[in-house]
């Protein structure tokens, strides 16, 4: 680890017990500071206040990692641009956050941490300006109306949108969708579940979690002929199709749907890879999608497709968390993995992986939550 990086995981040390005082400090300074920039933040910062401090903090740990750095920072960067942010915000961002954390860290922040993070900052603030200019090609956002909303089960939901202009993405990325209507400036992150079509529309299977602002308008507000809006595609959970081992697709919920993704693109090119696709949920109501895999198992033989239930005793497939149900099949070691769900069972999993001596450059995952 270089010096740069040791002093910005030393002094973030300092005030990771403090994050929520951080973040409170970190906006309420920005706020302050600069009252018209609260316009580009939601009315409910809730779940906003802990996510651009958190998106900093991802990119400082990666800083040693110079690819993985590169292409995170150039992503946000173009997602950001939904916010219309500018040159000069990125300044205003920088010092808000060096002096929360110089503040919540005490006595023992020292001005070598001052400058390193002023460093780290000037670094992702560059990649970032940089990821948004290479977008200039393309709207900040893309108006889409809602053509099709099915609910599949008491808290699932799919539904279908026409963007007004074609996107251009990849099968396995996912967006930030926001609802103006019901839920205005408030993103989330989706995964598109069908790859590219001829037609532009793009698929999404939502869940409304708990109280959650956009899923549960997503899940029971959301109507046909709605307008929503899509921020640029991001993400790197991709197939490479040079690679010619098997692969295996491990889904928990809805995090079928990048899954669903990469499966459509396979079946447009696929003749040689066996591809064994893992599905865990609670319950049977919470395999939603069951019929629709069963039918592209039985139209492509190169296709299996393996379901768990963890919390219904009486359901007749296999029973368990689907990281246990994989771990019950293979052996693995010579496939690519894609694994794609809630944080506790992609951390699950891959820890089931690695018992298993996959090899992580193998193993590709999806998680909008803390791992």
């Amino acid at each position: 680890m270089g010096d740069l990086g040791r002093l910005l995981k030393e002094s973030w040390s300092l005030v990771e017990e403090h994050q929520d005082k951080v973040a409170g400090y970190f906006y309420a300074r920005i706020f302050l500071s600069y009252p018209d920039l609260r316009d580009l933040f939601p009315v409910h910062m809730d779940v906003q206040r802990s996510r651009l401090l958190n998106a900093i903090v991802t990119a400082v740990q990666s800083i040693d990692d110079a690819d993985k750095f590169t292409a995170y920072l150039r992503g946000l960067g173009r997602d950001h641009r939904k916010f219309h942010v500018e040159p000069e915000h990125y300044e205003v961002v920088g010092g808000a956050l060096i002096e929360a954390m110089r503040v919540h860290a005490g006595e023992q922040w020292c001005v070598e941490y001052d400058q390193a993070w002023a460093d780290a900052y000037a670094k992702i603030a560059s990649v970032m300006l940089q990821g948004a200019e290479s977008d200039n090609s393309n709207p900040p956002y893309w108006y889409a109306e809602v053509v099709a909303h099915e609910r599949r089960a008491t808290d699932i939901s799919v539904f279908t949108v026409q963007p007004m202009q074609p996107l251009d993405f990849r099968a396995g990325q996912y967006v930030s969708i926001e609802c103006p209507r019901i839920q205005p400036r408030l993103w989330r992150p989706y995964s598109i579940a069908n790859a590219p079509r001829r037609d532009n529309t793009l698929e999404f299977h939502v869940r409304a979690v708990g109280a959650g602002w956009v899923s549960s308008a997503l899940v029971r507000r959301l109507e046909v002929g709605d307008m929503i809006r899509l921020a640029a595609p991001m993400g790197t959970m991709n197939l490479d199709r040079r690679s010619t081992r098997d692969t295996v697709f491990v889904a928990g919920g809805t995090g079928l749907a990048p899954i669903k993704s990469l499966l459509e693109e396979l079946t447009r090119y696929n003749r040689t890879r066996w591809v064994h696709v893992f599905v865990g949920a609670r319950n049977r109501e919470d395999l939603y999608d069951l019929p629709e895999l069963n039918r592209l198992a039985a139209r492509y033989p190169w296709l299996s497709v393996v379901t768990a239930c963890s919390d219904d005793p009486t359901y007749p497939g296999e029973q368990g968390d689907i990281s246990d149900v994989v771990a019950r099949y293979g052996p693995w070691s010579e496939h690519d993995f894609f694994v794609s769900g809630s944080g506790p069972m992609v951390k699950a999993t891959l820890k089931t992986l690695t018992e298993l001596q996959v090899p992580s450059i193998r193993v590709k995952y999806d998680s909008f939550s803390d791992l």
